[in-house]
């Protein structure tokens, strides 16, 4: 039976070892864009626009300045969960598969309030382009607002 001076390495190295295997990568992440009525943007924005995540992870809708604001999908990748959030409220979104997600703010689309999520490689970004061809083509303003988040995809 091992001593509680050569029992206690070995206990500290199973513990480290645990503690690593649960803290590596797979531990998923929060990224919090917030709705705005007025941001850096312009108006009726969400901020940032463009916000580049893992799958596993999960985006927060925050509800920044009170507007009637909310988040709906308008383009996920296939197999992957779409979501339309409450007005004014906090929306938690796990993204669950690979791709570029596209996203406006229901009674703002119009004014141009949409946002990209890319998770890991863009695999659907021929299709995201085209859909958010065809969405820019009602916005009364912010006309180019998926365009240049799109931008950022790489």
């Amino acid at each position: 039976m091992p001593s509680a001076a050569t029992a206690a390495p070995h206990s500290i190295s199973v513990l480290a070892t645990t503690l690593a295997a649960t803290a590596l990568p797979g531990h998923a992440a929060d990224h919090v864009v917030n709705m705005l009525n007025t941001g850096k943007d312009g108006s009726m924005v969400f901020e940032p626009a463009y916000v580049k995540v893992a799958v596993g992870d999960t985006v927060v809708f925050k509800p920044a300045q009170p507007g009637g604001h909310n988040s709906a999908s308008v383009l996920v990748p296939a197999g992957a969960s779409a979501w339309t959030g409450a007005f004014d409220k906090e929306t938690r979104v796990k993204i669950d598969k690979e791709g570029i997600y596209l996203y406006v703010c229901q009674p703002h689309k119009v004014m141009g309030m949409a946002g990209v999520i890319q998770a890991g490689k863009p695999v659907n970004l021929a299709e995201a382009k085209t859909v958010a061809a065809k969405e820019q083509a009602g916005f009364a303003m912010g006309k180019d607002r998926f365009d240049k988040a799109l931008a950022l995809v790489k």
